[in-house]
């Protein structure tokens, strides 16, 4: 059969090979810790399955919906912009709905993105913000993941050494996967930026309500003067309200943007299920009790963490922002690279994490931990890893042998 375009223009993808060892493991016993996937393990808030439960059936409600989003909960997404930023949203035109933050990347790309049109990535970062791009035919220019002032140097070159021009940036923050938050200021910079260049800023804040540090939290890039003007920005109800199989999530800022993405959108969906969308909006404009023990859940398990890898012989930097720990693999199993690292963890010490390279070149040297199991379960993965670690010696050696007789 032939290879079609867009397929070859992905390369495998590295998660899935981890996820063959893993489903092999537990095929033959093994009681596999997953600290690989981001996949929330909290329930949906209470009163938002009530909403759910209550809108179902209805044959108003179970016929096609709304591409952009039901107009109630693109308001209460304004509601929120409003509240928590202090942006103001025109929720007919500012607003989309989308089946989660990943559809409406990838949709965007669609958008805007035609045949050899440059985009700036930064590396590491959520696949999708590459992978959405080349399936649109765009080309990927990297920048660095940091938000700090070495950014735009770097991304100056980046523009200067590209033909075309590029026409869009994107940015995460707190990022995926190295758990960064950027400041007001690297934003106001970011936007200045965009500007200078003619550029488009793509801003994926997935995040915002999953941070450590009360007084900081995580800011909006719409938040600057004249934002709305260059930028997009996409936000998910999954990690804030654990409805992550729900697929709910918006895109807003930039009104010319949007209508290309709601024209988009128009052609290849109905929006998602209608009960959905009117449980959504129940959450956006609900008591925030669930979002506050959402944060303390994630807190509590990433002192866990911290506290029991280290003494393991594995210290983790505390992130301060996301459900994510950016970790540099040990220095005796570096040379591996993070995929034959991350398989070693499954085989020997039953725990899976998520190999860095899966989310750029420069992601290599580390592993992604996700606080998706709970206190005791994190701290087993500890114990385990920290057995582990103290056969590294034989297992190195093991590991060689293989690859010779390979």
């Amino acid at each position: 059969m032939n290879q079609f375009h867009r397929i070859r223009r992905l390369p495998p993808y590295v998660f899935e090979q981890v996820n063959r060892i893993k489903a092999k493991a537990r095929a033959g016993g093994a009681d596999i810790i997953d600290l690989g996937m981001g996949n929330p393990d909290m329930p949906a808030p209470r009163h938002v399955l009530d909403k759910l439960i209550e809108t179902v059936g209805k044959p108003r409600t179970d016929r096609y919906s709304a591409s952009k989003g039901i107009p109630g909960l693109r308001r209460a997404q304004a509601a929120y912009y409003a509240r928590r930023f202090g942006v103001k949203l025109n929720p007919d035109t500012q607003v989309v709905a989308t089946l989660g933050s990943k559809e409406g990347f990838a949709n965007m790309a669609q958008a805007i993105c035609g045949p050899g049109d440059v985009i700036l990535v930064p590396n590491p970062s959520y696949p999708i913000h590459a992978f959405g791009f080349l399936m649109a035919g765009g080309v990927i220019r990297s920048v660095p993941a940091e938000p700090t002032p070495d950014f735009f140097p770097a991304a100056e070159r980046a523009i200067m050494h590209s033909v075309p021009k590029p026409i869009a940036l994107v940015v995460c923050y707190p990022s995926n996967p190295t758990a960064m938050v950027a400041s007001l200021d690297f934003y106001k910079d970011l936007v200045a930026f965009a500007k200078k260049h003619d550029i488009i800023i793509l801003s994926d804040l997935a995040y915002a309500e999953v941070y450590f540090d009360d007084a900081n939290p995580p800011p909006s890039v719409l938040q600057v003067n004249g934002a709305m003007d260059v930028a997009v920005e996409f936000t998910s109800m999954s990690k804030t309200f654990s409805m992550a199989g729900w697929r709910m999530g918006f895109a807003v800022g930039n009104e010319g943007l949007l209508s290309a993405l709601t024209r988009v959108k128009s052609y290849l969906d109905y929006g998602a299920y209608t009960p959905i969308q009117v449980a959504a909006a129940a959450a956006l404009n609900g008591p925030e009790d669930c979002i506050h023990d959402m944060r303390a859940v994630y807190r509590t398990r990433r002192d866990a963490m911290v506290e029991s890898f280290g003494k393991a012989g594995w210290d983790i930097p505390p992130p301060s922002a996301s459900m994510f720990a950016w970790v540099q693999i040990p220095e005796a199993f570096r040379h591996l690279g993070s995929l034959e690292f991350s398989k070693l963890l499954v085989e020997k010490a039953e725990v899976a994490v998520a190999p860095g390279i899966g989310f750029g070149e420069h992601g290599d040297d580390y592993v992604r931990l996700a606080l998706v199991e709970n206190e005791q379960r994190i701290r087993q993965a500890a114990r385990n890893v920290g057995k582990f670690l103290k056969t590294a010696e034989t297992t190195l050696h093991n590991v060689v042998n293989l690859k010779k007789v390979s």
